[in-house]
């Protein structure tokens, strides 16, 4: 079927821009690309209304708009902050690697026990304490340093939510991975919809781009622009 001669024009004159969207569109299907948080699973690392940008060749490169990778890459680490479709309804999920492929997770009373070696905690502040949503800041919460990886990283406890604090020990099997919240009692994750295969991995979150404040009326939060996620 021939295009009618108006639009065949009108693709001509508008070439270079189409052009760009296209390797915008393949860029961030198969490169980088950003995402918004609505939820606050991985308080207070990352807060509701930040957009995060994500490394979608981290683990390797993939064919665009598909699930294909060309390359293998580097395999997630300890301690990554990950994207990945949920295994139970498929929702793009955001969440920590916590267990690699034949480590041995175990969770007794919030702490982490993990090839039998129970992790070291600190009590400690968040400085993302304040721009945590209203309904956040009205229950109590406690945070502690997490030694998880190469960098450790603040987790947050809400002692008085209904919450899964004791799991395992469980095996993570060959190729899957043992994903949890930073936000311990208020994260959908492997506790519940068990372990999330390597090949369904997206990309690795490493950074902050922008944040806005909705309960303030979608203020900036100028201070975590840019701003690394360790």
């Amino acid at each position: 079927m021939k295009l009618p001669r108006r639009l065949l024009a009108e693709l001509a004159a508008n070439k270079s821009l189409l052009l760009f969207l296209g390797l915008m569109l393949v860029f961030r299907s198969a490169v980088a690309d950003w995402m918004q948080v609505p939820t606050g699973s991985m308080n207070p690392t990352i807060v509701e209304g930040d957009r995060i940008l994500v490394d979608k060749a981290a683990y390797g490169l993939r064919v665009p708009f598909t699930n294909v990778r060309l390359t293998h890459g580097g395999d997630p680490q300890r301690g990554d902050i990950v994207i990945f479709p949920s295994p139970k309804d498929g929702t793009t999920l955001v969440k920590r690697v916590v267990g690699l492929p034949g480590d041995t997770i175990a969770l007794r009373g919030e702490r982490l026990t993990i090839n039998g070696v129970a992790l070291d905690y600190a009590s400690t502040q968040s400085r993302a304490d304040e721009q945590l949503p209203i309904a956040t800041r009205g229950e109590q919460r406690e945070y502690f340093t997490e030694a998880l990886g190469e960098a450790a990283h603040p987790i947050m406890v809400l002692p008085r939510r209904n919450a899964m604090r004791s799991f395992g020990p469980v095996t993570v099997p060959a190729g899957q991975y043992f994903m949890m919240g930073d936000s311990r009692d208020n994260s959908e994750d492997s506790r519940y919809f068990g372990f999330v295969p390597r090949g369904t991995i997206v990309g690795r979150a490493y950074r902050v781009a922008y944040s806005l404040d909705a309960d303030r009326w979608y203020r900036p939060r100028a201070d975590r622009f840019l701003s690394p996620l360790n």
